[in-house]
């Protein structure tokens, strides 16, 4: 890979060629075929390495919509619509090796790097495997360095190199975000990435 490929394919090289060439060799993500999905699912996760963290303004009826069993009427969806921070310590309370609602974790343990990461309990493990603090320091991981290393991380985990050598998107795809939430363009994206790659 170049940094006039990742330009190619509207990727700012000054930002992310470093940490993808350093992250690559250290997840054997090592062949055209394993860079162009690693790359094509972190382009439709990211807004094309551009959205780090997750996007938690919600309106009351979009709360009701996501979150049912926690937005149940409109009443309580009100008081939470609008306040990300909020909204985050309501979502991810008690979940994911965070506190109640009242500890805060929510909000500092949300989504963030280019396959963002979720909950204490995953800052806490992604930290230990690379060698950082992300539960006294989670801001971290929109950093491109740590965002790459971070996304590095849960690629090796999930085991994703073999099902980008089999082709396997669909399951790919769900084991990233639970289902096959945009699998069309995720397969677009890979496809236009191998062909830069190629």
């Amino acid at each position: 890979m170049t940094p006039e490929q990742l330009t190619q394919l509207g990727i700012d090289p000054q930002k992310w060629y470093t940490p993808l060439i350093d992250m690559f060799a250290r997840y054997n993500i090592n062949t055209t075929q394993r860079q162009a999905s690693f790359i094509g699912q972190c382009q439709h996760e990211s807004n094309n390495f551009r959205t780090l963290e997750e996007n938690l303004h919600y309106s009351a009826d979009g709360l009701m919509r996501t979150w049912p069993s926690r937005f149940p009427t409109i009443d309580v969806a009100e008081k939470y619509a609008n306040n990300p921070e909020k909204i985050a310590n309501k979502v991810y309370a008690g979940r994911l090796g965070n506190g109640d609602e009242e500890s805060g974790e929510g909000a500092l343990y949300f989504g963030r790097g280019l396959i963002q990461l979720t909950g204490k309990e995953n800052y806490d493990r992604c930290g230990k495997a690379i060698g950082f603090d992300f539960v006294n320091k989670p801001q971290l991981l929109v950093e491109p360095y740590y965002a790459s290393l971070s996304a590095g991380w849960f690629w090796n985990k999930l085991g994703l190199n073999d099902l980008a050598d089999a082709q396997e998107y669909g399951q790919m795809t769900k084991r990233i975000n639970g289902g096959t939430l945009g699998l069309d363009d995720r397969i677009v994206k890979i496809t236009k990435a191998k062909e830069i790659l190629g």
